[in-house]
């Protein structure tokens, strides 16, 4: 009986923990714009065209690399194929002020939202960061990178631009 009764609670248990993966919408969580309003999550939309959703962090250098590489080329690949990149801070209400003045310096072009509680994080399954998901223009995941390492925001690209002519995605 103790088996069957723990069965049906891992079952119960895994039936409401989704990981998000391909298909899988944006989930919904309250995060903060920059100016300290609020927002949902699942209302990120780019009128049908590809999302760039990447999660970094103020202390994260490799975050920041990824970040700058692709600020490099950003208004190209807008240009392009219409993709919107957003960076979602996960720094915490301590260091989020740190998130202002990095993308001022930075001169980065992107959304910026604040994870201050990190509900976004969680519901997204980000362990590390950086974490990167491209979103297709119904708002389905569709591929997800976690780490960095140079020429990484190149491969990024060929997906965004894979994903517009329909075709199959690296990973």
């Amino acid at each position: 009986m103790k088996k069957i009764i723990l069965l049906f609670v891992i079952a119960l248990f895994a039936s409401n923990f989704v990981v998000p993966g391909d298909g899988d919408k944006i989930p919904a969580a309250t995060i903060k714009k920059l100016d300290g309003s609020k927002i949902n999550s699942n209302t990120f939309s780019n009128d049908g065209k590809p999302i760039i959703i990447s999660f970094w962090a103020t202390w994260c250098k490799p975050c920041k690399k990824e970040l700058d590489a692709i600020a490099e080329e950003y208004e190209t690949w807008q240009k392009e194929t219409g993709v919107k990149l957003i960076a979602v801070s996960i720094d915490d209400i301590r260091s989020s002020a740190k998130v202002v003045t990095d993308v001022k310096t930075k001169g980065w072009k992107y959304e910026v939202y604040l994870d201050e509680n990190q509900d976004f994080k969680r519901a997204m399954n980000v362990n590390n960061v950086p974490h990167t998901f491209l979103i297709n223009g119904k708002g389905e995941i569709v591929w997800s990178h976690n780490s960095y390492t140079d020429g990484d925001e190149e491969k990024l690209y060929e997906n965004v631009k894979k994903l517009i002519k329909g075709e199959a995605l690296s990973h």
